[in-house]
């Protein structure tokens, strides 16, 4: 039996001074293995401050071009018409930013969110995606191939998966996903670029007559069903915030996120379980695929019809 290892990345730093407070507290608590962090997004100063201060090795790039709550929002770095709406902020959607958004406009903007970053002193763990913007889950036009040779430039692994877990609640429902996760893994591996094995997601928003205990008796469980070998799991960690609460949709479940971290009875059954929890520095040393049987993938996906 292969073991089993999970990431818990948390999602969104650099947001806000709330999710920042939440995530710098769960790193120093080391209850989570990694955060990636919104260069474009209002609380980055404060986030990458904190990273350069600590050294800290363990955050990567959330590449964002969605900016997607009236209570909070950010233009981009480049300022291209194209990867914003009419109010001048990034769209608020993943469909509103696939049709809108120029290709070259949206290489330039990810490429300075990285030296955006490199330039903050930070040394980048890994990447992945805001919304998921770039997977074409909206409209179907992906900008997976530029991320992934973006990640191949910079040196990074980059958060994608090998194959769908079953009954996933947000992947497994996507037409096609099976035939579009092994064209883009074999893509990475043919690029050098380490990917988990696995994407485990949860249902963000708060869903009716949902309670902490409930959240928490789920996501444990998930906990003891983990596939072997590499998984990654994400969270959006935050504090309580009075403003956040009235004015950001599911506040609460972020909280909830927050409290399910430093809770015992996660952290029991994480060994309970026998689950190693993980970071990019693993994905890093044997998240790589062969180069040639990728590319003997590669060749077999686009060729199936």
């Amino acid at each position: 039996m292969r073991p089993k290892y999970l990431i818990v990345n948390c999602d969104d730093f650099g947001q806000s001074k709330p999710m920042n407070a939440a995530i710098m507290h769960l790193l120093e608590e080391r209850r989570v293995s990694s955060a990636t962090i919104m260069t474009p997004a209002p609380g980055f100063d404060e986030a990458a401050e904190w990273c350069r201060r600590r050294g800290q090795t363990n955050v990567g790039l959330h590449l964002t071009l969605t900016s997607e709550f009236d209570a909070v929002r950010w233009p981009s770095l480049t300022g291209h018409a194209s990867l914003h709406d009419e109010s001048g902020h990034m769209h608020k959607t993943i469909e509103e930013f696939e049709r809108h958004a120029d290709t070259e406009a949206v290489l330039k903007e990810l490429n300075a969110q990285y030296e955006k970053a490199i330039s903050h002193g930070i040394v980048l763990s890994h990447a992945d995606n805001h919304m998921g913007s770039l997977y074409g889950i909206g409209t179907g036009r992906s900008h997976i191939p530029h991320a992934l040779k973006l990640c191949a430039k910079w040196k990074l692994p980059f958060r994608l998966f090998r194959k769908v877990y079953p009954g996933d609640p947000l992947l497994s429902g996507i037409p096609g996903v099976e035939r579009a996760v092994a064209q883009a893994s074999a893509l990475a591996g043919v690029l050098g670029v380490a990917i988990p094995d696995y994407l485990l997601s949860h249902p963000f928003h708060l869903r009716e007559g949902e309670t902490y205990e409930r959240f928490k008796e789920e996501l444990i469980g998930k906990l003891y069903d983990l596939p072997e070998g590499i998984s990654e799991t994400y969270i959006h960690p935050a504090a309580e915030d009075e403003y956040m609460q009235k004015n950001v949709p599911n506040w609460e479940k972020r909280v909830w996120e927050y409290r399910l971290m430093l809770d015992d009875d996660f952290a029991y059954a994480l060994r309970d379980a026998g689950v190693t929890l993980t970071d990019y520095s693993y994905i890093r040393k044997h998240g790589r695929a062969s180069r040639i049987g990728s590319a003997f993938a590669l060749a077999r996906e686009l060729l199936r019809k």
